[in-house]
């Protein structure tokens, strides 16, 4: 019945022939004789529908009388995929020829060209079904026994599609040798196709993985626009997103070129690097348009080996050298190359190609009796001969897909034929007689296992070759093995590449770049622009004591405190220990200082015991002069505790001999003071208790105020000591090792305490400034604690505005400017006396001075 329903339905449409034949222009008439379709004999017979020439249309000037056809349509032989009958008919060779798998049971096929229309496709698939013999259909009548097995389809997953939808309604198995396709896998909709094609579950890692290796992280996609192109584009850009690699743009290929080629070439200009992912079929227009132009700024990333066609442009340039194609690991089959040898037209004269191929390469000339006979051939020619471009002898992909599911199909139909034996032998003389639908249970324990166990599956889903096409000059159309990617390789080990033997695109001369931004070098950190993708940035250096020791980092790190960044912000080093030591020039200064006016101050006490008979050291309380001096000399003394490296000893005498020392001596200015006071200001009863109070008074102002100021020290000891203290922050590269006070409010009570001290001391001897004395020191006195009052006062603001080893220099050098300032102001002057003026020094002139003071006195 379905036969006499196909015969009606060609008797509607006849005109398919001749349509056919119509759009062929400018060849010879040979090529308008041999039949588009060929056979090879066989007890059971292969369906193959392969793409050996495709019809393109450029404008799509439309017939004007017959429907859906074009008048500037042009032919294209792809010579290339000549290699899928070859791999085809090696197979079949090698099965025949072989004594173990299917013993007197020849293959066969039966091959159509696959470039037409959908209608054009079933229709051809129909013809098979139904026996189509010699070009005649006949319906319901075979008069040859042919056993049908199986139909062999590709490269396209569409075309496979429609043939897989006819034949699912016979549950015809099936084989697809084109890319893997998940619509193709559906059980429920294809129960009877296998795909022979590996899948892509690894394609996008190992890209991306090459990505990263080159530091490309500013790509542009160009996807078909079908289930496929959505699928990878999400794979894509979770992979990508992992990596930080950025998309520039997605371009979605639409099923006819022609309505997207205005707006493809927009942005193209963004990224060199761009990643083509499809296959040949819904991608040819985009091919070619690709190659008819010269782009050799872009490195072309695919998964297809596109052909490589050589146009006579009198360019040298190509858009695709340089491209780096991915797919899948196989083992190279040495004997297909020696088989493709030995083929010529005389030994396949079924073959509709070879014909061709001579006539077009060879020169040959067709028989004017015969076109499948050629006159005028070289003696040699063979295919082998041919440049790559034109025609490759390794066996592609497709090819290795094609002559795997022959062994497939031959594995199956072996096993089927065990089983049969094995329930009803055969008679003799009788044939096999099976139906294609049983084989499916043979082809499906196949795919169950994987296709693992056999010998005739050579691929691997993880594994992939990376190949480097070079084309220059324009024709070359070499594909060089360039490195290699496998998806179950340790971390770190899965991509491997021979970057000297790559080709890059001419314009570069060195391994190119792809980025958004250019790297931020060590020492800077990214900073992703607003609305722009995070591949897009700035570059900003990393902030004090951080470092980026990488490129394109977005955080700094920063150094340990016992560390400092470099200047240049990349490296952190050690840092050096710092401290006011005596090899400093500052430390040094400071010490020489010190002990040179201690060395000072000695001297003067030298002076005054010396001349401790003199009136002018007896007239200003001898006793308290000489206490004076000496606790100047330990004041001076006390700042070398501050030079020197620090220690628990030494933060705690810093701080107490300091406060004890200048407690002393202000107390014994004070006392001074007091004394002129007492002696001149107030009146007491009785002559000697005005002696006990003069002489007694002072010897305990200074114990009383000695002991304050003890007490105080006592309390800031016990609740807060001063303890060592490391200042990392204030000088660069250095840690400051210093004295921490322990009790900021200890600390600023002493220093309060001296300044009340120094305040009294200040009010005394104002108020005895111009008592009638002959050396009367109250000027001085009160001179030299207006000194030491502005030091210290001065010293607050500037020792809390200073940090490390210069506050404790600022301290020490107060201590010896307060301390200078008394030896100078208070016994300056008496030394001078002393040692230059020693007449001024003696009774005499006392007692003449006292004289003259009398006479001169007003009488009333």
């Amino acid at each position: 019945m379905f036969s006499w329903l196909l015969f009606a339905w060609l008797l509607q449409n006849h005109k398919i022939c001749c349509d056919i034949i119509s759009i062929r222009k400018n060849v010879s008439k040979c090529y308008f004789k041999i039949t588009e379709d060929f056979h090879h004999d066989g007890d059971v017979m292969i369906g193959a529908f392969f793409p050996l020439h495709t019809f393109y249309t450029e404008k799509k000037r439309p017939h004007s009388t017959k429907p859906y056809q074009y008048l500037d349509n042009y032919v294209q032989y792809n010579f290339k995929n000549y290699q899928y009958i070859l791999a085809l008919l090696f197979a079949i060779e090698e099965i025949n020829g072989n004594p173990y798998i299917l013993p007197n049971i020849s293959l066969g096929f039966d091959f159509y060209n696959t470039k037409f229309t959908e209608r054009d496709l079933l229709l051809y698939t129909c013809l098979w079904l139904t026996a189509h013999v010699e070009g005649r259909v006949i319906p319901n009548y075979n008069c040859k026994n042919r056993n049908l097995t199986a139909a062999l389809t590709g490269s396209s997953w569409i075309k496979s599609a429609q043939i897989g939808t006819l034949l699912q309604l016979f549950k015809f198995p099936q084989i697809t040798f084109g890319p893997y396709d998940t619509i193709l896998s559906d059980r429920g909709q294809y129960s009877s196709l296998y795909q022979m094609a590996p899948k892509d579950t690894s394609l996008t890692l190992a890209i991306v993985s090459l990505m990263v290796h080159f530091r490309w992280s500013w790509v542009g996609l160009i996807l078909p626009d079908n289930h496929k192109g959505n699928k990878i584009l999400s794979d894509f850009r979770e992979e990508m997103e992992r990596n930080r690699i950025c998309i520039a743009f997605v371009k979605m290929i639409p099923g006819t070129w022609s309505e997207y080629f205005t707006r493809f070439w927009e942005n193209m200009e963004e990224t060199n690097v761009i990643i083509i992912y499809g296959d040949i079929d819904s991608l040819e227009g985009l091919m070619r348009n690709i190659g008819q132009k010269i782009l050799t700024w872009i490195i072309w990333v695919m998964n297809i080996e596109h052909t490589i066609t050589y146009d006579a442009d009198y360019f040298m340039l190509d858009s695709f050298h340089g491209s780096l194609i991915f797919r899948h690991n196989y083992r190279e089959n040495f004997e297909f190359t020696k088989f493709i040898q030995t083929v010529n037209p005389s030994k396949y004269p079924e073959d509709i190609y070879l014909p061709k191929l001579w006539n077009f390469y060879f020169k040959c000339s067709f028989s004017d009796v015969n076109c499948h006979v050629l006159d005028k051939c070289q003696i040699n020619a063979s295919l082998d001969v041919l440049p790559r471009h034109i025609f490759d002898t390794v066996m592609s992909e497709e090819s290795t897909n094609i002559y795997n599911s022959v062994y497939a199909l031959a594995h199956s139909l072996h096993q089927m034929i065990l089983q049969q034996l094995q329930m009803q032998p055969f008679e003799y003389g009788e044939g096999m007689v099976f139906f294609p639908w049983q084989l499916n249970t043979f082809l499906k324990d196949i795919e169950i296992r994987d296709k693992g166990s056999l010998e005739w599956r050579q691929t691997k889903d993880a594994e992939y070759d990376i190949l480097n096409l070079w084309n220059l000059p324009k024709g070359l159309g070499l594909k060089v093995k360039v490195g290699s990617f496998s998806a179950n390789a340790p971390q770190g080990q899965q991509l491997s590449l021979s970057e000297q033997m790559i080709q890059w695109p001419e314009i570069f001369s060195e391994i190119p770049q792809s980025v958004c931004s250019e790297s931020c070098r060590p020492g800077f950190r990214t900073v992703t622009l607003q609305g722009r993708a995070i591949c897009c940035y700035e570059c900003t250096p990393c902030a004090d004591n951080e470092i980026s020791n990488e490129t394109d980092v977005d955080q700094c790190m920063k150094c340990p405190e016992s560390h400092y960044a470099n200047t240049e912000k990349d490296n952190c080093f050690p840092k050096s220990v710092s401290f006011l030591a005596y090899e400093d020039p500052l430390g040094m200064a400071l010490a020489i200082i010190a002990l040179c006016l201690s060395a000072l101050t000695a001297f003067v006490i030298g002076i005054f015991v010396k001349h401790r008979d003199t009136p002018i050291v007896k007239a200003n309380n001898r006793a308290l002069s000489y206490i004076l001096l000496i606790t100047l000399t330990f004041c001076f003394l006390c700042s070398l505790n501050f030079i020197g490296k620090p220690n628990t000893a030494s933060c705690i005498l810093q701080q107490t001999t300091f406060a004890v020392a200048f407690t002393v001596a202000l107390a014994t200015v004070l006392a001074k003071a007091i004394t002129v006071v007492l002696a001149f200001k107030i009146s007491f009863p009785g002559r000697m208790i005005r002696w006990l109070v003069i002489s007694w008074s002072p010897r305990y102002i200074i114990p009383i105020c000695t002991l304050i100021q003890l007490l105080l020290c006592g309390i800031w000891m016990t609740t807060s000591p001063p303890f060592i203290d490391q200042d990392a922050h204030t000088e660069h590269g250095h840690i400051i090792i210093l004295c921490n006070k322990g009790s900021a409010v200890a600390f600023h009570s002493v220093l309060g305490y001296l300044c009340i001290l120094a305040f009294g001391s200040y009010t005394m001897a104002f108020l005895s400034r111009n008592l009638p004395d002959t050396f009367n020191e109250s000027k001085f006195l009160s001179f030299s604690m207006l000194v030491f009052f502005c030091v210290w006062v001065t010293f607050l603001p500037v020792y809390h505005s200073t940090k490390g080893k210069f506050m404790v220099a600022m301290e020490v050098f107060c201590i010896l400017a307060s301390s200078t300032a008394l030896l100078a102001f208070i016994f300056g002057p008496k030394c001078y006396i002393i040692l230059l003026r020693p007449e001024k020094n003696s009774f005499n002139h006392i007692k003449k001075k006292t004289h003259s003071k009398r006479n001169n006195s007003p009488k009333i």
